[in-house]
């Protein structure tokens, strides 16, 4: 099993990479929270690794930190959901919203997420509201962080962005920042450079 790379980064796009290690270039799947958060093409770089070998392939996903690992790791136990989708689901929310959804059974939040239908939504919520609770993610409160959240959202909106572009740049800007940077000033400067793109 491979689960740590290092390397100089020579590759980049959203949600995959290329790590040189001593002249080997390794291709990695990423999520879009963990290519955010990586320094541009020419850093060294490392990344905590998952190998997934089927018979025709092995394909690496590389995640930022060990947390994400695990949750992608929970999610592709779930029937339904293959790698591909898993890091689909964790460059579409944050760890931490991903955890609240589950935990309170926001079926309409999970389904916004891709690949996600009514049965599979169900299926994430039943298998891994118990294991979610056990993940400790920093947090010291998930509902205080939603509405700081809800409140950048709202300012970005009464700035005259949509709803959609508006919760895509704050989803980013959180997943940019520590739980100690988690302002409404903070996420709303970060937000903003993220809803011009």
């Amino acid at each position: 099993m491979i689960s740590q790379i290092s390397g100089i980064l020579i590759f980049k796009k959203p949600t995959e990479i290329v790590v040189d290690c001593s002249g080997v270039g390794y291709q990695i799947f990423t999520s879009v929270n963990t290519s955010d958060k990586l320094d541009e093409v020419g850093s060294k770089v490392t990344l905590q690794t998952y190998l997934i070998h089927r018979e025709d392939t092995m394909q690496i996903y590389g995640f930022y930190d060990d947390l994400e690992r695990e949750v992608f790791k929970l999610l592709i136990t779930i029937s339904g959901i293959g790698p591909k989708s898993a890091i689909a689901i964790l460059s579409s929310i944050s760890i931490v919203e991903l955890k609240q959804s589950v935990i309170e059974s926001n079926y309409l939040l999970l389904q916004k997420m891709p690949g996600i239908g009514k049965k599979t939504a169900e299926r994430l919520v039943i298998e891994l509201r118990d294991k979610m609770l056990k993940i400790d993610i920093g947090e010291t409160n998930i509902t205080s962080s939603n509405v700081i959240a809800q409140e950048a959202v709202s300012a970005l909106v009464v700035l005259g962005y949509n709803k959609i572009t508006a919760d895509k740049a704050v989803a980013k800007a959180i997943n940019s920042l520590t739980q100690n940077e988690l302002t409404v000033e903070n996420i709303l400067r970060l937000a903003l450079k993220f809803a011009i793109k």
